[in-house]
């Protein structure tokens, strides 16, 4: 038993949340099992604690000001290799599955249980640092992944969630980054809307659904020169939609 408290004890826990009750709990029931804990009210005062120290583990709120849940992980992911879990009261699929396509390791809604976090950070902290005795995951699973991804004129910031077209920044909101990162993930491919649904919003199509058309025509306001003639996100009549290819379409 000692054994693991004071192994238990060279784990670090970074907790980012901008409520401060939530903090204070956290911390209360972590040191209890002997985790030091480190706090950050901001997303950039986290990125700042995770440059400086060294961190197991990092619990990450997404509702954060100065830097973003999704920001702060995107960047976490480009640079660092721990484990880090989502503790928030965004509980629908899209932030889900855009916390875990950014590199989460695991979602918590709130209202939580302390002692389910707990566990569930035990479980992540055995599984990055005692089954795997500190190698990577999977063949790879040490190299960051690449912080963007450049079609043609278009370059997708996946750290800032930031859309650059021909070197001008264009905001993005979360269902319009998840649909960009799937069209420039591969261009030229043709998606059906039920692929583009399914992949982005994780949840089954439902035929009669605009959804996605809806959502594409919000992604061409900002993303083409005239969203009547589209350049970029081309339609493919009976088929779907797909990303122009440089030298192709794109003009």
């Amino acid at each position: 038993m000692e054994f693991q408290a004071e192994r238990q004890k060279k784990h670090t826990i970074l907790v980012a949340d901008d409520e401060t009750e939530i903090v204070e709990l956290l911390r209360l029931f972590l040191e209890r099992e002997h985790y030091r804990v480190l706090e950050a009210y901001s997303g950039r005062e986290a990125w700042h604690i995770l440059s400086q120290e060294h961190v197991d583990l990092a619990l990450v709120d997404i509702m954060m000001p100065e830097l973003d849940g999704f920001q702060l992980i995107a960047r976490i992911r480009e640079k660092l290799r721990l484990p880090v879990i989502i503790v928030s009261a965004k509980t629908g699929d899209v932030d889900k599955v855009t916390g875990l396509a950014l590199g989460a390791d695991d979602f918590i809604s709130k209202p939580f249980s302390p002692i389910e976090v707990v566990a569930r950070i035990k479980a992540q902290l055995r599984r990055y640092y005692e089954l795997n005795e500190g190698r990577p995951l999977v063949p790879g699973a040490d190299q960051p992944p690449p912080s963007r991804t450049v079609c043609g004129p278009l370059t997708l910031d996946h750290r800032a969630c930031m859309l650059y077209k021909r070197g001008e920044a264009v905001q993005l909101g979360p269902l319009e980054y998840k649909l960009l990162q799937l069209f420039m993930g591969a261009p030229g491919r043709i998606f059906t809307k039920r692929q583009i649904y399914e992949a982005v919003w994780n949840e089954p199509y439902f035929e009669d659904s605009n959804t996605v058309m809806v959502q594409i025509s919000r992604l061409r306001d900002k993303l083409e020169d005239n969203a009547r003639d589209p350049r970029f996100l081309i339609t493919i009549k009976g088929l779907g939609y797909k990303l122009a290819l440089q030298g192709d379409d794109f003009r």
